[in-house]
């Protein structure tokens, strides 16, 4: 296959630097920018020298490949409309509304042979990347993302917001079915939880504890993961990566020696590696790296996490005598 022609479908925040990132990579062609506003496409389109369309269906069956950037209640429509007539998708997280929705896409990507591949941009990660292989028997895994209020992205809960990123990697460290959820946050700033934190378990024993905030004064991101012979520690703002591992010989009688490996990574591209591994799978007709797969699995905790913090804000508001919103 020659340059693939790609579009991206949103002018919005992401989608600029969508489109920036086709732009200038290789084997890829911009050809076209479209939102419904289309003062924001034309303006985005320019910059790039592609069309712009108010429409998206203009493109139907005039592209190799799209991102569809759109706000979340539009995904399902834009992508399934793409995968139909026979177009590659890169389809934002969260993946879609519901799971009905999300098991359509999976079916519709297969029949037609298409591919969907889902933006958790988190598995393109300098740090996670430089852990694959190194991961093998995860017992327990931490994250903390806490961040200050933004409106883009307020129309969900910060569950699918923002926790959605650390769900889906977890459940890819962890490789097991989650058996069970609990789950306790608050509405701060909108009508659903903007805090949240999150106890996973799953089938292999192995359990996660997640918290994320959309409401704090400072940017914090880390995560640990612990397993019988290793402890890995990121800290994705200060790009630091620390390996502690069961080394030769004794610290204490019966105690072994700890080994300690301490990396900086740099900030990278994540979106780049993204896209270029979208464009990978297109060329190659192999499967993406975040399948729809993933992403529906992802989805699917999200919402057993949303449903758990109801029950609890339910049984609060109970013992309390009032009314909380979950």
């Amino acid at each position: 296959m020659g340059r693939i022609r790609a579009a991206v479908v949103g002018a919005g925040y992401f989608g600029k630097y969508h489109a920036e990132k086709y732009s200038r990579l290789d084997d890829a062609e911009l050809v076209a920018v479209a939102d419904n506003e289309i003062a924001r496409a034309v303006k985005l389109a320019r910059a790039y020298k592609a069309e712009a369309v108010a429409d998206y269906r203009e493109l139907l069956g005039k592209v190799d490949a799209v991102s569809v950037v759109v706000p979340t209640p539009a995904h399902y429509e834009v992508a399934k409309a793409f995968l139909d007539c026979g177009t590659d998708v890169l389809l934002e997280k969260p993946m879609v509304e519901d799971l009905a929705q999300a098991d359509e896409l999976i079916a519709l990507a297969e029949s037609r042979g298409g591919i969907l591949q889902v933006g958790h941009l988190q598995r393109f990660s300098s740090a996670i990347l430089q852990l694959n292989g190194i991961i093998s028997r995860p017992v327990f895994i931490e994250c903390y993302r806490i961040a200050p209020f933004k409106p883009r992205g307020s129309e969900v809960n910060v569950i699918l917001d923002l926790m959605i990123h650390d769900i889906d990697l977890i459940q890819a460290i962890a490789r097991s079915p989650v058996v069970q959820v609990d789950a306790v946050g608050t509405p701060v700033l909108t009508g659903g939880a903007d805090i949240a934190n999150v106890r996973l378990h799953f089938a292999s024993g192995c359990s996660a504890n997640v918290t994320a905030s959309r409401v704090s004064l400072k940017n914090e991101r880390k995560m640990r993961i612990f397993q019988p012979d290793a402890y890995f520690s990121i800290d994705f703002v200060q790009r630091k990566l620390a390996i502690l591992r069961k080394g030769e010989g004794e610290m204490f009688p019966g105690v072994p020696r700890i080994s300690r490996e301490e990396r900086s990574f740099d900030a990278g591209d994540d979106l780049e590696r993204e896209i270029k591994a979208f464009l990978q799978s297109v060329n190659t007709r192999k499967p993406p790296p975040v399948s729809g797969v993933d992403g529906r699995r992802a989805l699917e905790t999200a919402f057993l996490i949303t449903e758990s913090l109801r029950s609890h804000a339910a049984r609060v508001a109970s013992a309390s005598g009032g009314d909380q919103i979950a």
